[in-house]
């Protein structure tokens, strides 16, 4: 075997440095297609949402017409932010620095005083200016470039990779939207997420309902795909067993688990879909927000297969290790603590004089030593 392939491919100050996260944001996470949302998100006039895509805060906004445009969220004035995270606007966008209105097709509408202080002003010059928006498989996604290459492209390699799953047909369940702060460097969390070979230890309790000795793994692209069958005893469980109605067929039952370049995961399995999308906000910090959707039941049905879920799963599920600390991640049950805590744990190491990479499983590991090499090969491009 040769063992240069099972070396990790960044260097640490890819992970620690100030510096290469700038770099980062310029040539990473502001040249590609970014999450912004989920399609239900805006439905009507003067709605939008705002997304950081790298360098580049951008809104999205429904105009009188039900068309989606997407603008940099920069007025044309002195660059104050015009729009905050997510809301409705009436038929007009209004700076709140000194008034400049736009309107929501981006043009510059009035300016207040124009005659005394701008007498030669332009306005047909200085509407906002355009990113690209795109609706893909249920989701919202902008790009900074306003002739950014058409997202099909972007996604169409992966796309027969993920789940069978029917997202417009699926509702938002609002109590499983959450938000971490983690104190790890994005890469750090993204890398756990494609890790194979820690699956049947360090959630040896909480996914233990999975076969990981059937993992189907790749790249299509720059993004990964994972999929992975239930045990045949859960299978069979399931079957008997679980909530209805399921997402998809139980013979389908299983996780699908994507993650698209460069930090959007998925989590598809037989009862929800989720997006895990990953947001860099320092070299040692990453945010990740997690927004679920289920079939379409009353609250009723549902709340009935919420008690049968609880007592069919509660009985299968444990923390990795017995304790009597509450706050012990490793014995909550709950595997996006144990993540976080091993994520946590990772970054905190780096510090020390005495760390060095190890070696990279060959198999299991395949997947973060992959995302490396297109990190290296984006931070390249000029």
């Amino acid at each position: 075997m040769d063992n240069r392939k099972t070396v990790p491919i960044l260097p640490l100050e890819a992970y620690t440095d100030q510096e290469w996260f700038d770099r980062e944001q310029e040539r990473i996470f502001s040249r590609t297609w970014a999450f912004a949302g989920l399609a239900e998100d805006i439905t009507e006039p003067g709605q939008y949402v705002s997304v950081q895509a790298g360098l580049n805060n951008i809104f999205i906004v429904m105009g009188e017409d039900r068309k989606l445009r997407a603008f940099h969220n920069i007025c044309r004035h002195r660059g104050t932010q015009l729009l905050r995270a997510v809301g409705k606007t009436r038929k007009v966008i209004t700076c709140p620095y000194h008034d400049w209105t736009y309107d929501l097709e981006g043009c510059l509408r009035s300016v207040p005083d124009r005659r005394n202080q701008f007498p030669d002003l332009d306005m047909t010059s200085l509407g906002l200016k355009r990113a690209s928006v795109a609706r893909w498989r249920g989701m919202l996604w902008v790009h900074p470039d306003e002739d950014a290459d058409p997202i099909t492209d972007w996604f169409g390699g992966v796309e027969s990779r993920l789940g069978p799953h029917d997202i417009d047909a699926l509702v938002e369940y609002h109590k499983g939207r959450t938000e971490y702060t983690i104190a790890a460097n994005w890469k750090i969390v993204v890398e756990n997420y494609i890790d194979g070979y820690h699956l049947s230890h360090l959630h040896s309790g909480t996914l233990s309902m999975y076969d990981h000795s059937r993992i189907e793994s790749g790249f299509a692209g720059p993004h990964f795909y994972f999929q992975e069958p239930l045990s045949p005893d859960y299978a069979a469980e399931v079957e008997k067993n679980a909530p209805q109605p399921l997402v998809i067929p139980a013979e389908q039952a299983g996780a699908w688990v994507p993650m698209l370049f460069p930090g959007i995961g998925l989590a598809e399995n037989e009862d929800s879909w989720s997006v895990f999308h990953v947001t860099p906000l320092a070299p040692d910090r990453s945010r990740v927000v997690t927004r679920t959707k289920l079939a379409d039941v009353s609250l009723l049905a549902f709340a009935s297969q919420s008690i049968r879920s609880y007592n069919f799963w509660s009985k299968k599920v444990r923390g990795k290790y017995d304790s009597d600390d509450a706050d012990d991640p490793m014995a909550s049950g709950d595997f996006m603590q144990e993540d976080i805590y091993a994520c946590e744990q990772q970054q905190r190491s780096l510090k020390s004089p005495f760390f060095e990479h190890g070696p990279s499983a060959l198999k299991g590991e395949a997947g973060v030593r992959r995302h490396q090499e297109l990190v290296m090969a984006w931070m390249g491009k000029e």
